[in-house]
């Protein structure tokens, strides 16, 4: 229902003044949505309360606290703060300005300020976790955060008002600008980024990776260039794109498609981002749990990023990395109820307010060349957009002042991706990327490998997803099946064994899940029927194979490099820390040829009577050359012995 203008600022005023649960929601830049209704608290997204009890459809906004990751079995520090509902009785529609106009301006004065991680300290963590868990192998790339806190004196209600009307009025480029007030517990942001929508049956992700802190005065497209040009910056956006396709292969039958690469231009801060595209008939909470969390504040792999969140962070993270998700009733093309409808932001550039004490927490992304002081910047920078609109921090006016189109019939933000030179490094990016994953992808089922079957181990990395949607693309019916319940039996009955990639020391016998993986390997390598391994399980196969495993100089996750496969030069991404080696120049042992770099000796590719590897992910976007690098390793491993 929405009501005549003339209504709509009373029933802001009434809500207001009721001290009942609402909502504030900005999607747009002339509405702000009023949400209104009862709170329930849920143990599981199972439990979201999206229809009444008589099966009734209904809104309802869910704060998911990051928490809820226990879900799907990953580690947390656990507070058990709730999964908190609003059961919408009221949705109403009001002018932006209108609310604006109504809402308090007073500062809210702070005390006690500061981040509770000394800068010093955060650097020193930040070293930590790319030497101890990057440097051995644990993942690509993690997100570590720390806290801006101050004490708020006053209303805490007021506060919340006044910084949310800040945030209309000065941060630009948000996905939504927000306020959710409930009992005992205050939330309010701009947060720019959606991690996952469905509307329709098509599901939505937007990566957003890469922080370019704009410099005194405003950015320009010259210092941006600067920034478009970081390899740091780069490979970060390609690793979480990476990250959020293992999802979307994970939710939607097509697998997932990207477009981009795209700017998000806000206040402070400007941000690379992607948008990926697909087909799902999942239920919407069922959507959510699979992609929990965003792997731009958690990192890659998903469930290992979890681990080492809890090992470096010393505290709880509440609803930080969590996300907002509004389900919303949907009809189909008869009128007819037809489930409901998601818009899940982030939670994140979102402060929260408890019992007096406001928190505003951000992390930055650790990937292997991060500059710990820039790090530490990176913080400070995502931190000061909330911030200085609340006026925490001073507001770069100029800055502010210098992003205005002076051109346009009203002050509107100049966007700096309509400069040409911008435009174009951009849509340079794609050249390095995978066109399996850029362009529509056609039915598998006239694939060359049609009708026959295939079992993909996963060892805790959802790449098992990419590879398995790229697997049935070439004809294959896929089982993905988890390291810890992979069934000797139906290994036994496939055509096709893929052991997947995962994290840690191959070496390390004494951890549960790469003996599995060895079990895996072995066991397939002496039955002689078909066997492809990746990564993790490539460099298993090379052990078992009597080829000595190290570690590398420097890890190369989220590394392209163009290798020569068997005499076929093939552009691959890589994520490894560990590596097989031989001797330089050996191209051969006993039965297995060896593909490896002419220098070091570092094995990229094997392959003998029954069996195929690759050390690189031909499933990741970096592996332009993928699909056909699969094809011809996956065809290897499936000619009979005699004919090889």
């Amino acid at each position: 229902m929405t009501p005549s203008p003339s209504a709509q600022p009373d029933a802001l005023s009434a809500v207001l003044a009721s001290g009942a649960p609402f909502a504030l929601i900005a999607r747009d830049e002339s509405t702000v949505e009023l949400l209104t209704g009862d709170v329930v608290d849920v143990a599981l997204l199972a439990d979201i309360p999206v229809t009444d009890a008589d099966g009734t459809p209904r809104e309802v906004l869910a704060l998911v606290p990051y928490r809820q990751v226990v879900e799907r079995g990953f580690e947390c520090h656990d507070d058990a703060a709730p999964l908190r509902c609003l059961v919408v009785a009221e949705h109403t529609h009001l002018p932006r300005a209108e609310v604006m106009a109504a809402l308090p301006t007073a500062p809210v004065p702070l005390h006690d300020a500061g981040f509770d991680i000394a800068d010093a300290e955060y650097a020193d963590i930040v070293r930590t976790v790319i030497a101890d868990e990057i440097g051995r192998g644990e993942g690509a790339n993690f997100v570590i955060r720390r806290d801006y806190t101050a004490s708020v004196d006053g209303d805490a209600l007021t506060a919340g008002l006044t910084w949310f009307r800040a945030l209309l009025e000065h941060e630009r480029g948000a996905y939504w600008t927000f306020l959710v007030s409930t009992p005992g517990h205050l939330a309010v942001g701009a947060s720019p980024e959606a991690h996952v929508s469905a509307t329709g049956g098509v599901v939505t992700m937007n990566p957003i990776s890469g922080t370019f802190r704009h410099p005194a005065g405003g950015a320009t497209a010259e210092t941006l260039a600067e920034f478009l040009g970081s390899t740091k910056e780069t490979e970060e956006l390609f690793m979480v794109v990476d990250e959020e396709l293992k999802m979307m292969s994970a939710v939607c039958s097509d697998g997932g498609r990207i477009t981009g690469p795209h700017l998000k231009e806000m206040s402070r801060l400007t941000h690379t981002e992607y948008m990926l595209r697909g087909r799902s008939t999942m239920d919407p909470r069922d959507i959510l749990r699979e992609t929990m969390f965003a792997p731009t504040v958690t990192g890659s792999p998903m469930q290992n990023a979890c681990t080492v969140i809890k090992r470096h962070e010393r505290a709880p993270r509440g609803y930080y990395s969590g996300v907002a998700a509004l389900f919303t009733p949907s009809t189909g093309a008869d009128g007819s109820a037809a489930g409901h409808d998601l818009d899940a932001p982030i939670l994140i550039r979102t402060a929260y307010l408890v019992d007096g004490r406001l928190r505003v927490p951000v992390g930055a992304t650790l990937v292997r060349h991060s500059d710990p002081d820039g790090e530490v910047s990176e913080t400070h920078g995502k931190a000061a957009g909330v911030l200085g609109a609340i006026g925490a921090v001073p507001r770069d006016e100029v800055a502010e002042a210098a992003a205005l189109d002076e051109d346009a019939p009203t002050a509107q933000p100049r966007r700096l991706a309509d400069d040409p030179h911008i435009a174009a490094l951009l849509a340079a990016r794609n050249e390095r990327l995978a066109p399996f994953w850029l362009n529509p992808q056609a039915s598998g089922e006239a694939g060359p490998f049609a009708g026959l079957t295939a079992v993909v181990i996963d060892a805790e990395d959802r790449f098992t997803t990419m590879l398995a949607h790229q697997l049935r693309h070439l004809g294959f019916a896929v089982t993905i099946v988890p390291w810890d319940r992979a069934d000797a039996a139906a290994q036994d009955v496939a055509d096709l064994v893929v052991a997947g990639p995962g994290p840690g020391d191959p070496r390390d016998s004494a951890n549960t899940r790469i003996a599995a993986m060895r079990g895996v390997v072995d066991a397939r390598l002496s039955s002689g029927r078909p066997l492809v391994a990746v990564c993790l399980s490539h460099q298993i196969l090379a052990d078992r194979l009597g080829i000595g495993l190290g570690p590398l100089a420097a890890p190369h996750q989220g590394l392209q490099k163009t290798i020569d496969v068997f005499g076929t030069p093939a552009s691959i991404g890589f994520y490894n820390t560990f590596t097989a080696r031989v001797d330089p120049g050996t191209t051969k042992l006993g039965t297995t040829q060896i593909a490896a770099d002419p220098a070091s000796g570092d094995v990229y590719a094997l392959r003998g009577p029954g069996y195929a590897s690759v050390q690189g992910h031909l499933e990741s976007i970096l592996s332009r050359d993928g699909l056909a690098t699969l094809e011809r390793l996956v065809a290897h491993a499936l000619t009979p012995v005699d004919a090889a």
